[in-house]
């Protein structure tokens, strides 16, 4: 006990102390938001990565899904890695980077308000973000506590105060440069912690090789009659697997805590860097939990009061039972620590920008100034962890007994909404204020809808694509893409002098090196 406590003070104590160090680069809202779009590669890269995977994905998301399809799960990892880091930084980070500087925008909302003129849209993309935020920002305590409960023997509510204090000290003084920092720090404990905890689990059952073989042997008539199902190269259900891979992965091109991480990039360098290291970052952190999480079944679950599994003790109870040493339990709580307290900062400096400077700034306080501004994001940031503890409370005592189901329900009503009219504002000028319109309303209609059918109405009646919020997230991102550039063709188009001035910027002349490009013109040979 005393050596995972002192781990832990030790971690608390250095994410505290760098917001302090951190506070002189939050002085203004662009330094608050954006560290002055001034972010180095490996803090980008890592601050993309760690707000990407969370407790969410070590507790929830890993044994969930690794007891669902087995070592089969792994190819999520592999799909985040591949689709959620490597393509996203590809495709959305230098545009995103451009396009936002020369319009001026600092967050997603703002970007729709001023790519296509509307005032309306950025306040309606404002109030997205803000109700299904909160519902993802209270999914993140629940596998961390249940972890701490284990390690600590600490009750729920205390370990939900820790977290919430701790992260709102740093994220309020120190802001995103405070946050990127200690997104570097946890994203080093994150990858050391998964490797070494994978090495351990794997050593209990006597190596991979026995590993998979044992995972080979069981067998589960309700999900598969076919032998060695769980360890085989597909799982038992292939389709629900690509479900979870689209929306786990593409999902990130919508989400404003992680498409704003490009806004803040510093240079060109910092995007080469930065998409090799966040792909890596991504293959060993997420790769590595699902491929944890597929040897789930291996070890004895905790079950509800009905015979169900409960998905969130997977993970936790095959921590126990592979009776870790006391060095190695410190390192999993501060790894899981380090994944929440990096994804909860990303999403309350999300919000309360998002609200302060999209909505309140627009609506009822267009004659504050920079430092009432400040004040209202800080005091927003503490209102966000506030509300969201109060929730994770509430949750924990309900009827929702697993995590993932708020976050599928976050990520497929905000990526549905944003991600088709998001990327095809930067590559392409026909998108349509309507197109962007109709995306918002059938993104989150359709999950609320989901989410009122999986309530009322028996799952296995329903159709595919509403059985569970990854179904209906995957089918709404997917549909925006044919919905967005639909409704542009049939629908009044932009004004064009507007369109042409926001494209301006890729037009620009940049001068670069001979290393980095071609000459237009041939240079002189030396004889």
């Amino acid at each position: 006990m005393a050596i995972k406590i002192i781990m832990l003070l030790v971690f608390l104590g250095i994410t505290v102390l760098i917001g302090f160090l951190c506070r002189r680069s939050a002085t203004d809202t662009q330094g608050f938001v954006l560290g002055g779009r001034s972010v180095g590669p490996w803090l980008t890269a890592f601050a993309y990565g760690t707000s990407y995977f969370s407790a969410v994905i070590f507790i929830g998301y890993a044994g969930q899904f690794g007891w669902r399809f087995g070592i089969a799960s792994t190819w999520i990892g592999i799909g985040n890695a591949l689709i959620g880091s490597l393509l996203a930084w590809v495709i959305l980070g230098r545009r995103t980077r451009v396009m936002t500087q020369h319009i001026d925008s600092r967050t997603m909302p703002d970007f729709f308000g001023k790519r296509f003129d509307s005032n309306a849209l950025r306040i309606a993309a404002a109030l997205i973000v803000f109700v299904f935020l909160i519902p993802y920002t209270a999914s993140l305590y629940n596998g961390l506590s249940r972890l701490f409960e284990s390690a600590f023997g600490i009750p729920y509510e205390y370990c939900v105060l820790l977290m919430s204090v701790l992260t709102a000290i740093y994220v309020i003084i120190g802001g995103y440069t405070a946050t990127a920092v200690n997104d570097f720090i946890q994203g080093m404990v994150m990858l050391f912690g998964i490797v070494t905890v994978i090495a351990a689990v794997l050593s209990g059952q006597g190596g991979f090789m026995q590993a998979l073989h044992n995972l080979g042997t069981i067998t589960d008539e309700s999900v598969s009659s076919t032998p060695g199902v769980f360890g085989s190269f597909f799982g038992p259900d292939p389709l629900g697997l690509l479900s979870v891979v689209i929306l786990t992965s593409l999902g990130t091109w919508g989400l404003p805590q992680m498409v704003q991480k490009f806004y803040a990039i510093k240079s060109e360098r910092s995007i080469k860097t930065g998409t090799i290291v966040s792909t890596g970052f991504a293959l060993v952190v997420a790769g590595g939990c699902y491929f944890l999480g597929g040897f789930g079944r291996l070890f004895e679950p905790d079950l509800s009061a009905d015979g169900k599994v409960i998905y969130d003790s997977i993970i936790p109870n095959m921590l126990t039972q592979s009776q870790l040493s006391d060095m190695l339990i410190g390192i999993v709580v501060v790894l899981v620590l380090s994944a929440s307290m990096s994804t909860l900062s990303s999403l309350v400096l999300t919000s309360s920008s998002t609200l302060t400077l999209d909505f309140l700034k627009t609506t009822c306080m267009k004659r504050v100034k920079e430092k009432g501004t400040m004040l209202t994001m800080r005091i927003f940031i503490a209102v966000f962890i506030v509300v969201s503890a109060i929730l994770a409370i509430v949750q924990a005592n309900s009827n929702i007994t697993f995590i993932a189901q708020l976050m599928g329900i976050s990520w497929g009503a905000l990526a549905g909404a944003f991600l088709a009219p998001f990327l095809y504002g930067l590559y392409w000028k026909g998108v349509t204020k309507l197109s962007v319109w109709v995306s918002f309303f059938f993104g989150t209609g359709f999950m609320i809808l989901q989410m009122i059918l999986s309530n009322v109405c028996d799952i296995k009646t329903l159709p595919f694509i509403f059985q569970s919020s990854i179904n209906a997230g995957s089918f709404v991102m997917l549909a925006g893409l044919v919905i967005v550039p639909l409704v542009s063709l049939i629908s009044k188009k932009s004004d064009k002098a507007y369109v042409d001035s926001v494209f301006s910027c890729y037009s620009g002349k940049v001068t670069v090196s001979a290393q980095s490009a071609l000459p237009e013109e041939p240079q002189d040979s030396v004889k």
